[in-house]
């Protein structure tokens, strides 16, 4: 399974990025225990993170425009490509030594996500695809999964915590969907989420009020895995919106018909 240039600098930087934080795992599982808290430690493990990610990706192709939760938005001399990155998604589930956290990092071209790569480095599962060329996970062909009956399907969001506005309406969503499934799972990692559809270990995923590199990889794997994947709101944008919704085609219309009530 041979990628292109670009995928093969992806792989490379995820790799790398990912001895490093996960050298900082460790570290942090004996930290999280400690009256004085990890939280700055895993500050400084993100941002290492995302220093050597921009180090790698830049250093290989510097006229690229960047995209990161850490470091903002910089233009590039091209303006039709750019990375987009999130060093650790799972940032809490990182902090309190739970072991599902990973790197996403996206290429964009002319408005189009056309590859993507999360590192799941705690497990070392490389899930990764190319726009035309499917998805894999490490040397494994990725594709959703076969099931078409709701109460037979697994389905995975993100809980909104901290006093967020759109607590209500998850719980709503929560409502309609528990009924009708065989259960919804909340792991933390939205980008795991996804490429957990696009293996076929969850059914579906919906979530609101994510960031553009939250979602970025997971788009395109979830595609090439043969998924659906839609903006929440009928007619808006996935990564301008930050809301989401997959699943595979059997599962999708019944899926989204609750969702979206």
């Amino acid at each position: 399974m041979p990628g292109s240039a670009n995928l093969n600098i992806m792989l490379k930087a995820a790799r790398k990025a990912g001895r490093s934080l996960v050298k900082d795992f460790r570290e942090v599982e004996n930290l999280q225990v400690s009256m004085k808290g990890a939280g700055d430690f895993v500050s400084r493990a993100d941002l290492a993170a995302e220093k050597i990610l921009k180090e790698e990706l830049m250093g290989a192709r510097p006229t690229y425009g960047w995209l990161a939760e850490e470091g903002g938005e910089e233009p590039g001399e091209d303006p039709t490509r750019r990375w987009i990155v999130d060093p650790l998604d799972g940032t809490t589930n990182f902090l309190h030594g739970l072991p599902h956290w990973a790197i996403s990092i996206a290429l964009e071209h002319k408005g189009r996500v056309v590859a993507g790569v999360i590192y799941d480095a705690a497990k070392d599962e490389m899930f990764f695809a190319e726009k035309g060329e499917g998805a894999w996970m490490n040397d494994q062909r990725l594709r959703v999964s076969g099931r078409g009956k709701m109460i037979e399907s697994i389905f995975a969001t993100g809980l909104p915590y901290g006093g967020r506005a759109d607590l209500p309406e998850t719980l709503k969503d929560l409502a309609r969907l528990l009924p009708a499934c065989a259960g919804v799972r909340r792991w933390g990692a939205a980008a795991l989420d996804m490429a957990y559809v696009a293996a076929g270990r969850y059914d579906g995923f919906w979530e609101r009020r994510l960031n553009a590199w939250d979602l970025a990889a997971g788009v395109v794997i979830v595609r090439e895995a043969g998924g659906m994947i839609e903006p929440l709101a009928e007619g808006g944008d996935i990564l301008a919106d930050g809301e989401v919704i997959c699943a595979n085609e059997a599962v999708f219309d019944k899926f989204s018909k609750v969702i979206r009530g």
